[in-house]
């Protein structure tokens, strides 16, 4: 009985996936010494957050049959809107963030209203809302980047601040990835919410005959993405003290990638936080690596292609052997 619940472990898609993450961290610290070293690890954790907290509400989109292409834009546009307003209208900085994100649920929420009510695709809705929240953000910043707010203060602080943990160096934006983590593993695991969200994503008629307000959850999650998109963007301008209008570009694929690699299924219904989480440090190291062993940046695709493909693979593989159990 212990052997098949090690093998019923083993075979899971996030166990799977962290076998693979610890394979290819092997691999890169017999590269290059300097992989583990404190400075690269730093470096690492930096940008993990931004994209990771993306990629949590894309692990709660997809579960329910669902995908936003405009995370990438809105990712760009939320802190060019709070950068405007601070520095060109003098509105106050906490006023701004508001600002910004009741721009993003209104984004989220006219993807997810046209999605649900009017029953087009998400692929084309959000496809379509890319291209107009990034050509917004290119067209009120005439295509330049500006100058973040780089005043002390508590928003700054609360979003991008930095602290010493012996040599790393680490930002507060990683406790945001960690409670945002917890939260939606509540959501999805332990929750009527998530229980409806995996329905939905299984059989949307057989959950709507069974009372589950499908509509109703999916324009909810819309909203959650793209806000999640917009403070994830807000967090590195912050980091970096610029905002650009072409920030985010292709992180909608890289942030799919993330949750796909992790386990979520791409057809809907069954999700998993952990994978996700899994699938970004794994996407996050491989970056980095290849950069760090001086294969070109340019190739990271390669990387990332071949990766998705073999966890696809993989994940089929599994659910043929459990479909046969």
């Amino acid at each position: 009985m212990r052997g098949g619940r090690w093998r019923g472990l083993v075979a899971t898609p996030q166990v799977a996936s962290l076998i693979i993450l610890a394979v290819v961290l092997v691999g890169f610290s017999l590269a290059n010494p300097n992989f583990l070293s404190p400075l690269n690890i730093s470096n690492m954790m930096a940008f993990l957050p931004e994209l990771g907290i993306m990629a949590l509400a894309m692990t709660l989109l997809l579960t329910a049959g669902e995908f936003d292409l405009s995370v990438g834009a809105v990712f760009a546009l939320g802190p060019v809107i709070v950068m405007l307003l601070a520095q060109t209208a003098g509105v106050d900085i906490g006023l701004a963030l508001l600002v910004g994100l009741a721009v993003c649920i209104a984004i989220g929420a006219i993807n997810g209203i046209i999605v649900t009510k009017i029953g087009i695709s998400s692929f084309l809705v959000t496809l379509s809302m890319l291209l107009i929240a990034r050509g917004a953000a290119l067209y009120i910043t005439q295509g330049f980047p500006l100058k973040s707010w780089d005043q002390p203060g508590v928003f700054v602080t609360l979003l991008a601040g930095s602290f010493e943990v012996g040599p790393f160096r680490l930002y507060v934006s990683l406790f945001w990835f960690v409670g945002l983590t917890l939260l939606a593993a509540y959501i999805l695991n332990w929750s009527k919410l998530g229980n409806w969200i995996s329905a939905i994503g299984s059989n949307r008629s057989a959950a709507v005959a069974r009372g589950v307000p499908a509509d109703a959850v999916k324009i909810g999650l819309f909203i959650a993405t793209s806000v999640l998109a917009g403070l994830a963007g807000m967090i590195s301008a912050f980091r970096i003290s610029a905002a650009s209008p072409v920030a985010g570009t292709g992180y909608e694929l890289e942030v799919i990638a993330m949750v796909v690699v992790g386990g979520t299924a791409l057809t809907g219904g069954y999700g998993t936080i952990l994978g996700t989480v899994v699938g970004a440090v794994m996407l996050r190291v491989i970056r980095n690596g290849i950069v760090l062993i001086g294969v070109p940046g340019l190739a990271f695709n390669i990387f990332v292609g071949a990766i998705i493909l073999v966890m696809l693979i993989m994940h089929a593989m599994i659910q043929k052997r459990s479909a046969r159990r």
